[in-house]
């Protein structure tokens, strides 16, 4: 396929992407004349570039397309539902016909355009007609709206309820077919950067090469790499970073495609649904965008089909006929966060406890240990489905477990939450990238292993006599009991070998949450985080099932990367009664709550925002150096300004003396900030004024004590102050 062809398969199907988009917005915006033109332009230039490139089957059809969307764009008819629906039809067939080109390099057969030539053409004729036949009639129509509208003024000045007009009932539409989102692979293997971006790359590209060429001559003159080594991290981390951003896109790539799916499926079931998207500006990198393309599609069908109810039977219970579906996208941390949260009738328990048995995916008596939560779970089971009957919609029991596996395979998570009458929320974790991420280098029978910090909530060091003493065992179960509530443990050691190390010297206990399980794995030593690149595994790995990939380090070991979710499964991890009910108030509190270190600052504690803080180290005093009056650490080869806010440097003890300073991101640059110690990670809720809306600056109620928050304003000076000494 030459470049021209390819250009043009890339540039036709986003004008098809945008043609869909407005097409589902015409429904309420049938009179926007901005929508008709840009429709009939998407339209307009697929039909020109074909008769230059000589596909006369794309030019025919799309030439009977144009001649309809003229009539709409100069307003000599009106759209209507079942002309809308005629021309997503049309798109569909111009979209099946550049997908045979770009697999085939030919339009494929020309007599299958026929029916819907016609189709259009009549359709034009008959609109016209109409149109010619209404004008009396809209006369007499606009007449008896002024009427109506004069009543209805009067029955407000006389205190008289309105008459309200009766709903209009839906028509159930035919789609022979199963409604789908149709992926081109000339456009997903293609990406639109910014040239101003790409400037930015090719002049770091620049740097980097002048430093290899100045570390290639310092070797051979065998001189000092201690400069050069600085400014070569430096220069990588901004390029990496500058390549990452290239690789990002706001996830409307993805949200624009659901109107369509949702009103051809609101259609095909009679159920009115109003979909509302939130969080399109959220950035994720392609080939996550495109990885989770087909979970979000099995949610939106999901969450039509079996979470919002019939338009009777809403109304029956008081809610609004016309259904609500949501999706949202937001950054947390290292993670995009999607939902599909529907308000529809929630999912029983009973149901599934019913149905899971039933198939024979779970036992009775297995069914009847499990907690509500645990439950939910068996959704994501291999070929469950709680549908009676098969329909071309769902019913085959693929969909969710097509859902955990595509979002599992790609580093992520899923969670469940539905609460009956109310509705239903699918919350997708998704790593902002896939090719570096920021990792805990553990150590477990003399190897190296990665821990993605992801799925990271705090380390506990156990002394031997901690070890021994303090970790309980309940039916051959470890556990630790961390500040009150016993922590399930897993030991890396047992589960690698399959048989206990015996007697254990010092320990450490990774904290880690994943897929709803909240664990500690238990490892024999640490290493410094590292930032690794994510490498594939082999299909002899893969088969072992407790990595995720593997990675070299920068000493040039090979490191395997750890997946928290499969060794809690593997562990026998489950969820208790307290677990659950916390796991149930963390995200009734999550949309106002957020997390925070709790430090020992000076005379008081204090709380940093837990998703800013990268690490925290122990270091000597002594490398503490001052810029004028302003104290910075050489840190990750680049100057790292300290906030003194416990007064530690100024309190005379000596250079050896040992300083925790906790590492802090803020914009796009790094801070310090000085601590006496660490004390504890805690969920921390915003404080409103009595009697006013607006919350306290600056304060948050932590742990149930008013909590100063360590704010870092004015650091963008000190950082401007240290980059004027450089």
């Amino acid at each position: 396929m030459d470049d021209l062809i390819r250009e043009f398969l890339i540039e036709s199907q986003d004008g098809l992407d945008r043609m869909e988009q407005c097409l589902t917005e015409l429904e309420d915006r049938a009179q926007d004349a901005e929508l008709l033109a840009e429709i009939f332009r998407s339209v307009h230039t697929i039909k020109g570039t074909t008769g230059f490139l000589g596909f006369s089957r794309l030019e025919k059809l799309s030439h009977a397309g144009e001649n309809l969307l003229g009539l709409l764009r100069d307003g000599k008819v009106q759209a209507s539902g079942e002309m809308i629906t005629a021309l997503l039809e049309l798109l569909d067939g111009l979209r099946a016909i550049l997908q045979s080109i770009e697999v085939t390099e030919s339009e494929g057969n020309a007599g299958e355009d026929a029916e819907m030539i016609a189709r259009l053409q009549a359709m034009a004729e008959r609109s016209l007609a109409m149109a010619a036949s209404e004008i009396p009639q809209k006369k007499r129509q606009r007449k008896r709206q002024v009427k109506k509208r004069e009543a209805a003024a009067e029955s407000r000045e006389r205190g008289l309820p309105e008459a309200k007009p009766a709903a209009a009932k839906q028509k159930l539409a035919s789609f022979a077919e199963e409604p789908r989102i149709v992926h081109s692979g000339a456009a997903e293997s293609t990406l639109r950067v910014d040239i101003g971006l790409l400037n930015r790359i090719m002049n770091l590209v620049g740097e980097l090469v002048l430093t290899r060429n100045q570390i290639l001559q310092a070797h051979s003159a065998e001189g000092g790499f201690a400069p050069l080594a600085r400014r070569l991290d430096m220069v990588t981390a901004d390029l990496r970073e500058a390549v990452m951003k290239a690789r990002m896109q706001p996830v409307s790539h993805v949200f624009s495609k659901f109107p369509r799916l949702v009103r051809d499926l609101s259609q095909q079931l009679s159920k009115p649904v109003r979909l509302e998207l939130d969080g399109q500006e959220t950035e994720l990198d392609k080939s996550l965008l495109e990885a989770i393309k087909d979970p979000l599609t099995h949610s939106v069908r999901n969450a039509i089909d079996h979470g919002i109810e019939a338009a009777e039977v809403r109304q029956a219970a008081g809610k609004d006929p016309e259904g609500l579906l949501r999706l949202s996208a937001r950054q947390q941390g290292s993670y995009v966060i999607v939902e599909v949260t529907d308000d529809g009738g929630g999912i029983r328990v009973e149901r599934i406890r019913d149905k899971a048995i039933e198939r024979g995916l779970i036992t009775p008596q297995k069914a009847a240990q499990l907690s509500d939560r645990e439950l939910l779970q068996l959704i994501f089971l291999p070929g469950f489905s709680t549908a009676d009957k098969v329909t071309n919609v769902s019913g085959r029991g693929v969909g969710m477990d097509v859902v955990r596996t595509n979002v599992e395979r790609i580093g992520g998570k899923v969670e469940l939450d539905s609460r009956p009458g109310r509705g239903t929320t699918l919350r997708l974790s998704i790593p902002l990238t896939l090719a570096i991420i920021p990792a805990l280098i553990v150590r477990s029978r003399g190897q190296s292993f990665a821990l993605p910090q992801g799925a990271l909530f705090e380390l506990v060091h156990l002394t031997s006599e901690q070890a021994r003493e303090q970790v309980e065992w309940i039916e051959n179960a470890p556990l630790y009991r961390l500040r009150g509530r016993l922590l399930p443990l897993v030991f890396l050691d047992r589960l690698l070998a399959g048989q206990d190390a015996g007697n254990r010297d010092a320990c450490y206990i990774a904290v880690l949450y994943a897929d709803g399980r909240r664990y500690g794995l238990v490892v024999d030593g640490l290493a410094d985080p590292e930032e690794i690149v994510v490498k594939p595994l082999s299909s002899v790995l893969k088969r072992i099932g407790l990595f995720s990939g593997a990675t070299v380090m920068g000493n040039g070991e090979m490191a395997l990367i750890l997946d928290p979710g499969a060794i809690a499964a593997r562990g026998g991890i489950g969820l208790n009664a307290e677990e659950q009910e916390e796991a149930h108030a963390e995200r009734i509190s999550s949309s106002s709550g957020s997390e925070f270190l709790l430090v020992e600052a000076g005379d008081e504690e204090a709380a940093l925002p837990l998703e800013d803080v990268l690490r925290i180290e122990r270091l000597p005093r002594a490398r503490v150096e001052r810029i004028g009056h302003s104290p910075v650490l050489q840190f990750g080869g680049s100057l790292l300004p300290l906030e003194d806010r416990a007064g530690i440097l100024a309190d005379g003890e000596g250079a050896e003396a040992e300083i925790t300073v906790v590492v802090w991101r803020h914009g796009s640059r790094h801070v310090g900030v000085t601590v006496r110690q660490v004390l504890d990670v805690a969920k921390g809720s915003p404080l409103r004024y009595a009697g006013r809306g607006d919350f306290a600056p600056g304060v948050t109620l932590l742990k149930a004590r008013i909590t100063g928050v360590i704010e870092v304003e004015r650091v963008p000076e000190l950082i401007e102050a240290v980059e004027i000494a450089q």
